[in-house]
């Protein structure tokens, strides 16, 4: 697009379905190298990508015609197959329905690249749940906890 010019940033949160634990240090780097691999492939840019055992956190950058459900879609397909497919689970992974696109302003990226990154420092002292519903708040989300999701007490 000719004379379009963009800066648009978004922090994006998924989680295992059943909020399962499964996403081990075996593998998680690679996981997140791959999906990595399918951002890049739609055209979009990431700057950071870390989460825990059960959810994953990325900061990327869209194009304006970037479609955030088709984004991850694919994001979520691919990842999920790639993960049964090398047997690094057992059973079948799956991803929890919807997720969590919160917009990020350019004075704000280097505070959630960091943020991102310590993913594991910040989860012990704050569950995924607290994280989570703290953001939807923060960002005056309007939400019913019943269509978010299922949480594992």
């Amino acid at each position: 697009m000719a004379n379009t010019f963009t800066q648009l940033y978004v922090h994006l949160i998924f989680a295992v379905k059943g909020r399962e634990n499964i996403i081990s240090s075996k593998f998680k780097d690679e996981l997140y190298k791959y999906i990595c691999g399918i951002v890049n492939v739609n055209h979009q840019k990431v700057y950071s990508i870390n989460g825990m055992p059960d959810h994953v956190h990325i900061l990327l950058s869209t194009k304006p015609n970037c479609l955030l459900s088709d984004l991850m879609r694919d994001i979520k397909a691919s990842s999920s197959k790639w993960i049964n497919d090398n047997k690094f689970v057992i059973g079948k992974f799956q991803w929890q329905e919807g997720f969590g696109a919160f917009s990020v302003s350019q004075s704000q990226v280097d505070k959630v690249i960091a943020y991102i990154n310590n993913q594991e420092k910040h989860h012990q002292k704050l569950s995924f749940k607290e994280e989570y519903t703290g953001l939807l708040k923060s960002y005056k989300i309007e939400f019913d906890e019943k269509y978010i999701f299922d949480w594992v007490e």
